[in-house]
C-alpha cells in the first residue's frame, strides 16, 4: 500500500539560508553593495509601476549587460555555492525522511520562493527537493539571460501549494491544476502540509495553511524575531522558532510530533474507512 504523503514548503531566502541569496554572490559580482541594489531595484518598480519580482529580475539582467557579463545559467549556479545556510540545514532533509520513514509516511520537500531556482541549484541542497518553484530565466542561443520564464511573486506562490496538493506539479500544466479534482484524488491533503517561512512574503501560503488545516511555522533570527512573534500574536502562523535545523532543536522537535500526528490521523481514517465498508 502507498504511504500517505506528507509535504513540507520552504521559502529559501532568510528561511534555510541567513540573507538574500543574491547578496552571497551575485550583487557582489556587479561591484555594488546589496542595500544599493535592492534601493535601485525598488526604485525603477515604483516608477514603472511593476511588479517588485519582475523588477529585481529585470534589474539583474541590466546591470550585468552594463558590465559587459550577461547573466549565464552556469554563473548563477555558481553564485549558489557561495550561500550560508542554518545550521543543520545540510543534515536535516534526510534526517527528517528516515523519521517520516519510522512513522509510516513518505516526507517530500519543496521550495517556494521568489529568489532564483538556478543559485538554489547551487546551494549544495538542490538535490533534497522534489521540486524547486521558483523565479528562473530563459536563455538565448548563446546562453544568456533573456527574460523570466517563471516569476514567483508573494501572492502567487499559492498556486505551487494548489500544485503540490493536487500533485501537478508541471507549472505548464494549468488545464490539470484548474480542473475539479474529489478531495479523495488529491494527492497531498492540506492537512498533510507544513509551509516553513521568516516574515510577511509568506503570509498567503501561512493563511493558506491556517483556513485549510496544514501547518504554518516561522523561523528567525534574533534581529527579525519582533516580526515574526506579531504574526504569532495575528494568528498567521502556529508556531515560531529560532532558524537552528539541529537534530535536538526545537524545530526539529516539532517537525517531528507534526509528522506523527499526521500518519495518526491516516491511520484513524483508514480504520474509519475501513469499518464503513464492513457495515455497507
Amino acid at each position: 500500500m502507498e504511504r500517505p504523503v506528507v509535504a513540507i514548503m520552504y521559502d529559501f531566502d532568510k528561511t534555510l539560508c541567513t540573507k538574500d541569496m543574491q547578496d552571497y554572490g551575485f550583487i557582489p559580482s556587479l561591484n555594488m553593495q546589496p542595500s544599493d541594489f535592492w534601493e535601485k531595484t525598488n526604485d525603477f518598480g515604483t516608477a514603472q509601476e511593476m511588479d517588485s519580482v519582475l523588477a529585481y529580475l529585470y534589474t539583474m539582467i541590466g546591470e550585468r549587460r552594463r558590465m559587459g557579463d550577461p547573466i549565464t545559467r552556469e554563473s548563477l549556479v555558481d553564485c549558489g555555492r557561495s550561500i550560508e545556510l542554518y545550521e543543520g540545514v545540510d543534515k536535516w532533509f534526510d534526517r527528517i525522511n528516515l523519521y517520516g520513514a519510522a512513522q509510516g509516511v513518505q516526507v517530500e520537500h519543496y521550495v517556494i520562493s521568489s529568489g532564483l531556482k538556478e543559485i538554489i541549484e547551487g546551494s549544495g541542497i538542490a538535490d533534497k527537493f522534489t521540486k524547486i518553484y521558483a523565479c528562473e530565466f530563459c536563455y538565448d542561443e548563446n546562453g544568456s539571460a533573456i527574460w523570466p520564464k517563471t516569476a514567483v511573486n508573494y501572492t502567487n506562490k499559492t498556486q505551487f501549494v494548489y500544485r503540490i496538493n493536487k500533485g501537478v506539479l508541471d507549472v505548464s500544466n494549468d488545464v490539470d491544476l484548474n480542473r475539479s479534482m474529489p478531495e479523495d484524488d488529491k494527492r497531498v491533503p492540506f492537512t498533510n502540509m507544513i509551509y516553513i517561512g521568516d516574515g510577511l512574503s509568506d503570509v498567503p501560503c501561512m493563511k493558506m495553511m491556517k483556513a485549510y488545516g496544514g501547518t504554518a511555522i516561522a523561523v528567525y533570527q534574533e534581529n527579525n524575531k519582533s516580526k515574526v512573534e506579531e504574526l504569532l500574536l495575528r494568528d498567521r502562523v502556529d508556531f515560531i522558532f529560532p532558524a537552528d535545523y539541529s537534530e535536538g532543536g526545537q524545530l526539529n522537535h516539532t517537525v517531528h510530533n507534526l509528522i506523527k500526528r499526521i500518519a495518526i490521523a491516516d491511520e484513524l481514517t483508514k480504520e474509519n474507512a475501513r469499518q464503513l465498508k464492513e457495515i455497507k
